[in-house]
């Protein structure tokens, strides 16, 4: 490693100030790191509310300088991260700690990065390493108009931010360099993003028969509406769902960049090449609450935020926790999770199509068309019972599945449509929604109801009966509301008809004995 090119200066100050960023949930919140020197014993002291990683740095910096050509100074060494209240966690400090203790010292000239950031986890012989949540990062100093250094390793994904001025580095001594004068980092660019990998997708037309399944997928797709399939095992429940993503469209601009800095956040890194793909997550039934929904002491994102903007599949959903789907409601309903800890409280994006599996019983065997089910009515009551009512209301659709005939199945017919066709349907109908509302029409409210699916008074009176009978909610009643005009939408027809809700009426079966 080449040296620098000139002369250090010993003690001309005993105070530097670094500008860099701590990420909070998906946002990236400004930290100044002071450094100050002092005469005394040799000690080096972090404050501003520290984790452990953060404590940690002080080692790490110390061999990243010496290691790298400098001098550790033998003073007592306080690294204040501002603000105080503000929690710190992770290695993201240990650079510009680093230059602030060789500005400090004397060690580097006095250089002007008032108007650059820096972030960077450093190795013990100097070498910069991958660090999470630089996306965050990177779109949060577009934003204030500040320059940004970061690791080489992170390079593919900063570039993301294609509004902001951001370099990379490999070592320590590049970003002194860069900060005196004497070399030129690279700046981070879109071509050092491979061209993006088409992530291999399951056809619908693999699927044969369950023309009715096929048409709650388009429907569910085309208005971002929630769906639950209910059947004996064998009816091709997890098959269906797993076909979901394929005829959903592709993602714009603004959604991608919010769900790559949810994968920075989660993840660290991510696969670069399919970052504009919908994200599709199926958790296990044993996974925990923390999990689903997010948490730990340091709030982290839950699979229903890494599953923002695509598609969350519960499958066997009797069998994950009541505790853990009855945390599903608000989001459901908002479209963000709010972890509230002691010391913080951190708002987390899910935005998500949440599709649903599970069997009708016990033994899984009811309505199979065969008297295999020996379960009795207050077992088939108690394993319903597994899912509450107000679980339920938010789920928008509710299908019975039934065996399909073996002789379908051994058809070698292929004139089923493929994801590509309903996919074209689909964006045509997410686009008139746009276009009129600015919105899917899962996300009406029931103000917004009034306007765009106003019914005429043969229709309303028909709905009111039906709903009396079934003892419906209020909620199931809008969520057939938002139902209807998305079947409307997909016959292109501006007024929602009586046949309309008469289809949507029968995707609530659960709402039935």
């Amino acid at each position: 490693m080449e040296a620098l090119e000139f002369e250090p200066q010993r003690n001309i100050r005993s105070l530097a100030m670094i500008r860099t960023r701590t990420v909070v949930g998906v946002d990236a919140l400004p930290v100044i790191v002071e450094v100050h020197l002092a005469n005394g014993l040799p000690s080096f002291s972090t404050v501003g509310l520290p984790e452990a990683a953060v404590k940690e740095s002080k080692d790490r910096v110390r061999g990243a300088i010496l290691n790298s050509g400098f001098e550790f100074p033998a003073k007592r060494i306080t690294v204040n991260l501002a603000p105080a209240d503000l929690p710190k966690a992770g290695g993201r400090f240990d650079l510009p700690i680093a230059i602030g203790i060789l500005l400090a010292s004397g060690q580097l000239p006095a250089a002007k990065i008032d108007a650059t950031e820096l972030v960077g986890e450093l190795a013990l012989n100097g070498q910069l390493r991958r660090i999470s949540g630089v996306l965050p990062t990177a779109l949060a100093c577009g934003r204030s108009g500040a320059d940004l250094i970061v690791p080489s390793a992170n390079a593919a994904e900063a570039s993301l931010a294609e509004d902001t001025s951001i370099r990379h580095a490999g070592h320590l001594l590049h970003v002194c360099k860069q900060l005196v004068g004497q070399g030129e980092l690279e700046f981070c660019s879109n071509e050092q993003i491979s061209v993006p990998v088409s992530k291999a997708v399951a056809n619908i037309a693999d699927v044969k028969g369950q023309a009715h399944a096929k048409r709650a997928l388009e429907i569910s797709a085309s208005g971002g509406h929630s769906l639950i399939f209910v059947g004996p095992p064998g009816t091709g429940k997890s098959m269906l769902a797993s076909r979901l993503p394929g005829i959903l469209p592709e993602l714009t601009q603004q959604e991608a960049l919010a769900t790559a800095a949810i994968q920075s956040v989660a993840y660290g890194e991510f696969n670069i090449a399919n970052w504009k793909q919908r994200p599709m997550r199926s958790p296990h039934h044993s996974c925990s609450s923390a999990a689903l929904v997010g948490g730990g002491s340091i709030p982290k994102p839950g699979e229903i935020s890494k599953a923002h903007n695509g598609v969350l599949f519960l499958d066997e959903l009797t069998e994950f926790s009541r505790v853990a789907l009855e945390q599903l409601r608000e989001p459901l309903e908002t479209g963000e999770v709010n972890i509230a800890r002691a010391s913080q409280s951190i708002n987390y994006p899910a935005d998500f199509l949440l599709i649903a599996a599970c069997n009708p019983c016990k033994c899984g065997f009811l309505g199979d068309g065969t008297d295999r089910c020996q379960c009795s009515a207050s077992s088939i009551e108690k394993y319903r019972a597994k899912l509450s009512g107000p679980m339920l209301d938010r789920i928008d659709m509710h299908l019975h599945l039934m065996r399909v005939d073996m002789r379908t199945l051994q058809s070698k017919e292929e004139n089923n449509e493929t994801s590509g066709q309903i996919k074209q349907r689909v964006i045509r109908a997410r686009k008139f929604q746009i276009q009129r509302q600015d919105k899917l029409n899962s996300q009406l409210s029931s103000k917004e109801l009034e306007t765009y699916c106003a019914l005429t008074e043969d229709h309303l009176n028909f709905l009111a009966l039906v709903c009396e009978k079934l003892n419906m909610s209020a909620r199931a009643y809008h969520r057939i509301l938002k139902l209807a005009r998305t079947i409307a939408d997909m016959s292109n027809e501006e007024v929602v008809d009586k046949k309309h809700l008469m289809e949507a009426i029968g995707f609530r079966s659960l709402d039935r004995k």
